[in-house]
């Protein structure tokens, strides 16, 4: 029975890996661009896996940011982990609590998709952790194979690469902008924010970041939620009149 869940959940995490290739292998290949060695690349991939906060760790790494301003905007762009796993535990069958740590380590956004939608009633851990590992896999073995590939191209494509990665950042804002005023106000107000900050020279690259992150998202929700209670208010009203 947990062999069947767990090739079961293999299955389920295929699509997931698939979809990996092009992502982990341009992460690998733009880390081999920034100064990252083969090991330093793979070890990202390995100890961190989150792959939005390892795209952005390598640009922070490209302008010189300490350590500690990279993992404090890398648990930034994460916090929502706390959410996802904290509601996947609710479909999740009993196990030892260690063995859900290790498991929860390979949540991702698509992982949690396919395990919070594609199943329906209690997830077993071995199925659990057949999505994640399929997933895990492909994207470590993805990155040390796009930073092999980035060694061997001419020095001047390898230096042009450095480019893909804000057109990677371009990529990934623009769908999510499209028909969502609420994230073209949130991009927006971020990026006058980190202008002022930036051209102000009132903080390092590192926090300016941080801070137009945090900065724009409270603001934003602050001014949508006022909205929402005025909204309801004045339904109220017409209502009662």
């Amino acid at each position: 029975m947990v062999k069947n869940q767990f090739t079961a959940g293999l299955k389920a995490g295929l699509s997931i890996a698939i979809g990996y290739f092009p992502i982990a292998l341009t992460f690998g290949l733009l880390a081999k661009t920034t100064g990252l060695s083969l090991i330093e690349a793979t070890a990202m991939s390995i100890f961190v896996y989150a792959g939005a906060a390892q795209y952005i760790s390598l640009n922070l790494i490209s302008f010189g940011v300490d350590p500690f301003t990279i993992v404090i905007n890398t648990f930034i762009v994460n916090i929502r982990h706390f959410l996802m796993t904290a509601s996947l535990n609710e479909k999740m069958h009993r196990a030892p609590k260690w063995v859900k740590a290790i498991y929860s380590f390979g949540i991702t956004d698509e992982s949690f998709s396919v395990l919070a939608t594609g199943k329906e009633g209690k997830i077993s851990t071995a199925y659990a952790f057949g999505v994640t590992i399929i997933a895990y896999g492909s994207w470590v073995a993805f990155t040390a194979a796009g930073h092999v590939v980035g060694a061997n191209l001419p020095d001047f494509l390898q230096v042009a690469m450095s480019i893909a990665l804000y057109a990677m950042f371009i990529g990934l804002l623009v769908p999510a902008m499209k028909g969502n005023r609420k994230v073209v106000n949130l991009a927006a107000l971020a990026a006058v924010i980190h202008c002022i900050i930036y051209l102000g020279e009132l903080l390092s690259t590192g926090w300016a970041i941080l801070v137009s992150t945090l900065g724009s998202a409270i603001l934003i929700e602050i001014i949508y939620a006022r909205r929402g209670n005025n909204a309801h208010a004045l339904l109220k009203e017409k209502e009662e009149s």
